[in-house]
């Protein structure tokens, strides 16, 4: 591989783990999987729902960063625009191709970035639960659907569920 074809990869690498790293987000707790379910009404008892419980306690937590709203679009605009660019350059593309093509990476990469900001910039929930067999554990959510302190739920897959 040419040295220019390496500096391409590296610089292509380097834009989707910018993007990518902006993406995840927090997640802790107990995840088990459903209860296999026996016929009947479809409503598990709670003497055998080994992952139900009863929230003792909801705490709200801040899940993104305090970045200003435009810095997701910003930051994505300057990644996609230099990969659009560099992409051009070295695949031989003359200045006007690189111009378009750092234009049109600056665009997706702000619509991307926008996008994963949404994602990540908003308010969790650290939600305590009681576990029928005496364990405790907690989950961290985006959204309550409902679920208050005192509620019966369910813990799967890293989410507290209302019963």
């Amino acid at each position: 591989m040419s040295s220019q074809n390496l500096r391409l990869l590296g610089v292509a690498a380097a834009a989707m783990v910018a993007l990518a790293g902006c993406a995840t987000s927090p997640s802790s707790g107990y995840s088990t999987a459903p209860a296999p379910s026996y016929g009947g009404s479809g409503s598990t008892s709670t003497s055998n729902c080994y992952d139900c419980g009863t929230v003792t306690r909801i705490e709200q937590v801040s899940a993104g960063s305090t970045a200003p709203s435009a810095t997701g679009a910003v930051l994505g605009g300057i990644v996609g625009a230099v990969a659009g660019h560099e992409i051009s350059a070295h695949t031989g593309g003359s200045k006007g191709n690189q111009n378009i093509a750092a234009a049109a990476g600056a665009v997706g990469g702000a619509v991307a970035g926008n996008a994963i900001q949404k994602n990540t910039g908003s308010a969790a929930y650290n939600v305590y639960v009681r576990l029928n067999d005496g364990r405790t554990t907690v989950v961290t959510q985006k959204d309550l659907d409902g679920i208050r302190e005192g509620s019966y739920v369910r813990v799967n897959n890293g989410r507290a569920w209302a019963q």
